[in-house]
């Protein structure tokens, strides 16, 4: 966790189990959609136009989360290529250190109107880079 800067919490509610009593497995990536819309939320300006779009996911389940779990979703941006950019996510249940899921997504820059691969904003570029890398810059207590 302490090499995410970012984070953001939800509980499970009954409408995301299965028959199992555990998270169904899509309902995973609605919780990572949900956390990277706080994430750029958080970077970018209300009139700053941002449009993405999912290109490719990797998810490597390795608990299972249940009803009124409070879930932590840690996410950042690990690189920003030209037209895409990827992210790592993990989620852990409150209060504990072991992942429930671990992910890596790719997403693509999209022209807000005709939805077409579209250069990553520079603006966009910039505050990643700027908060993340200041992140990166600060000594954490646990490595």
């Amino acid at each position: 966790m302490d090499d995410y800067r970012f984070s953001h919490r939800l509980k499970v509610r009954y409408s995301e189990i299965d028959g199992q009593k555990i998270v169904f497995n899509s309902h995973y990536l609605t919780y990572i959609d949900v956390a990277v819309t706080e994430y750029f939320q958080q970077l970018l300006q209300p009139d700053e136009e941002f449009d993405f779009v999912l290109a490719k996911s990797t998810i490597e389940y390795k608990r299972s989360a249940y009803l009124n779990d409070w879930l932590t979703i840690w996410c950042r941006v690990e690189k920003v290529g030209t037209k895409s950019m990827t992210m790592s996510f993990m989620i852990t249940r409150e209060d504990e250190e072991e992942p429930v899921l671990l992910a890596e997504i790719i997403y693509v820059s999209v022209d807000h109107d005709s939805l077409s691969p579209c250069q990553v904003p520079d603006i966009v570029r910039e505050r990643i880079e700027q908060f993340e890398l200041e992140y990166q810059s600060i000594p954490h207590s646990k490595k």
